[in-house]
């Protein structure tokens, strides 16, 4: 077991440890100094290899890296941002911004030392601020896994829940930690807040995460812990008798805490809408100030897409007497007399009440008389509101997907002679590629040139072969011509990319005399044939094999764009570098888009010296002014797309 890290450490060259926040099962979580951005506060979460090992793997570190980078893509106000992830001795670390507040599992503590809890009007603003958040997340295909009042702050600032620990990162660990043994299901997530399917399985679904946020909510209602509340024979919530709360929020609660999935709110969107309608009538309990102002409907729907509704916790509800309305009697007093004294006014309401009383009748047999099949489409169907991002949880079986588009190769001919150079420019499909063919002598010289995004290129000789190993899957190739005859460049799109726009250089120079060599030699001393010939020195053994950086591209953005992909090929011995200009201050970041092998890469600074290295996911200001490498290498031949990304 490694010991905490010691208060001023620096990791990364960056990343200083100012003091120890929290510890736990999978590691620790510190408050540093982001040295890099202005000495800013940021969490550095420390995950520790298990079973007795002293370091992950580099298939763990690289699921590790994988499973970070797609959290990386969240970007909500009410979720702390992944920054990067590392790897120091034996050690991963993940890091995200500091927020600073308090945990609602710290403020139910304050109240119950008051002898309180949590109003139903506080409740009710807490699940309108927090459904949006996990509409944003389930969107990307993402389940929290670990809802509870412990993983959610009420930030200082602006007094917003802010949702933090996502347990997925702790799976992965799990799983990283299990590399090599027998798997068996995660059990990430809090007992009692956890449904039962997530805790016995480890399956989760959107459901998952509406339990749990659910069951936080009843826990800050009634200040009892979900064991003390839920009966685990009957698999019933008896939590009723400890809040004081409006059936309509009740019926909410109590379904989503269903203990099936199948019985549970399935999308954010059902339980928003829900939540929204049960603010907007009454079931007939004496529950007086509990009705809103009937001219916002849809109140609720727009404050769950917004999800920064009014800041305030007295908010209309069961303890807002704001919106009793004592002036009813009043305008009764006014007509009482009037009618009755009228006998028109009465004949008429009689015949009024026994034509309602007869269309009522009828429709009530019409109802009882109708076959129970065709009860289901009575159903109201609840209307999604289009602007709130919501994911189905795991539809039934899609259907088989569309057969991929056949391949298709073009070939077109390159009029090019000595001395000459010529650009094409084009467009490839996913399912495409293009054959430029030209005629090469022996000798000369070849340069050829990609411009683009998602495109590479092969040069294949006369025989069908590459001339060397660098003309494989490239963005540039140059070198002499081996052959007379005729040569291809092949174009082929990157894996991953449906279609992308590219303009080919190429230009041929007359070389040396093919006959002649190449590069002129000095001419061996003829040998005195009597003269004993010296000994041969011993080789050296050979040393391995140094990597080596076989291309430079320099990086720029397209006019008013301030990001842009580049995709190539690396190796273990082949280092592909990029070559970004920055000013002091401008703040860059790059990430492995995709590769098929692992790839990561170092980022030097002008004099050469390593800022980072061995990441897939770097953001940093430029501590000084000036030309910046991205060496980007792999452990096997892999094909990878880089981002670049200027921050403002």
């Amino acid at each position: 077991m490694y010991p905490p890290l010691p208060f001023g450490t620096v990791l990364q060259s960056r990343y200083q440890i100012v003091q120890l926040l929290g510890q736990g099962g999978f590691g620790r979580t510190y408050l540093a100094q982001d040295q890099g951005r202005f000495n800013e506060r940021c969490a550095v979460k420390e995950f520790l290899p298990q079973q007795g090992e002293d370091h992950f793997s580099s298939k763990s570190t690289e699921l590790f890296q994988r499973e970070a980078t797609i959290l990386y893509q969240i970007q909500h106000p009410q979720i702390p941002q992944f920054r990067a992830t590392f790897e120091v001795e034996g050690r991963l670390f993940l890091v995200q911004d500091y927020v600073e507040g308090h945990s609602y599992r710290e403020l139910l503590h304050q109240r119950r030392l008051q002898n309180a809890t949590f109003s139903e009007a506080e409740v009710r603003q807490f699940l309108q601020q927090m459904l949006p958040v996990l509409a944003h997340i389930h969107a990307k295909g993402i389940i929290h896994r670990d809802i509870s009042p412990d993983n959610i702050l009420l930030r200082n600032q602006d007094r917003l829940p802010v949702l933090i620990d996502f347990g997925v990162v702790k799976e992965v660990v799990t799983r990283v930690q299990m590399a090599g043994a027998t798997y068996h299901a995660t059990t990430v997530g809090k007992p009692g807040y956890a449904p039962s399917e997530q805790m016995q399985s480890g399956r989760a679904y959107p459901s998952s995460d509406l339990y749990a946020l659910a069951v936080t909510a009843i826990v800050l209602l009634s200040g009892r812990e979900p064991q003390d509340i839920f009966d685990d024979v009957n698999l019933t919530w008896y939590w009723h008798s400890y809040a004081d709360v409006s059936p309509g929020l009740t019926q909410v609660l109590d379904k989503a805490t269903s203990y099936r999935p199948g019985d549970r709110y399935q999308t954010v969107s059902e339980m928003a809408q829900a939540l929204g309608a049960a603010g907007n009538f009454s079931t007939g309990a004496p529950v007086p100030a509990f009705s809103p102002p009937a001219a916002a409907p849809n109140a609720p729907i727009r404050t769950v897409a917004v999800g920064r509704a009014a800041q305030s916790t007295t908010m209309a509800g069961p303890e807002t007497p704001k919106t009793y309305r004592p002036a009813t009697p009043a305008v009764l007093e006014e007509d009482d007399g009037s009618i009755w004294e009228n006998p028109l006014a009465v004949g008429g309401l009689a015949l009024g009440l026994a034509i309602v009383a007869g269309l009522g009748g009828w429709g009530l047999v019409n109802a009882l008389n109708r076959p129970p099949a065709e009860t289901e489409s009575d159903v109201p169907q609840i209307e999604i509101n289009p602007d709130q991002p919501v994911t189905r949880p795991t539809p039934p079986p899609e259907p088989e997907p569309e057969p991929e588009p056949e391949p298709v190769e073009y070939t077109q001919n390159l009029d090019i002679r000595t001395g000459e150079s010529t650009t094409v420019e084009g467009s490839l499909k996913a399912n495409e590629t293009v054959n430029y063919i030209f005629e090469g002598r022996q000798g000369e010289t070849l340069l050829a040139q990609l411009e683009g995004e998602g495109v590479l290129m092969t040069v294949l000789a006369p025989n069908g072969n590459p001339p060397d190993g660098q003309a494989r899957r490239v963005l540039g190739w140059t070198g002499p011509l081996d052959f007379t005859g005729e040569y291809t460049i092949q174009l082929s799109p990157v894996e991953g990319v449906e279609e992308s726009n590219y303009a080919l250089q190429v230009s041929l120079s007359e070389g040396s005399d093919p006959e002649a060599p190449t590069d002129p030699e000095e001419p061996e001393t003829p040998t005195d044939p009597e003269e004993p010939e010296t000994p041969t020195e011993p080789e050296e053994p050979e040393t391995p094999e140094e990597p080596e950086i076989v291309s430079e591209q320099r990086i720029r953005f397209p006019p008013g764009q301030n990001s842009t992909l580049v995709a190539n090929s690396a190796g273990p011995s082949r280092i592909r570098r990029y070559v970004i200009n920055l000013r002091e201050g401008e703040v860059l970041e790059v990430t492995v888009a995709s590769s098929t092998a692992p790839t990561t890469f170092t980022v030097r600074l002008p004099a050469g010296g390593p800022l980072a290295s061995s990441v897939q996911l770097w953001e940093d200001a430029a501590p000084v002014g000036g030309d910046y490498a991205i060496d980007v290498s792999a452990t096997d031949n892999s094909e990878f797309t880089l981002q670049f990304v200027m921050k403002e």
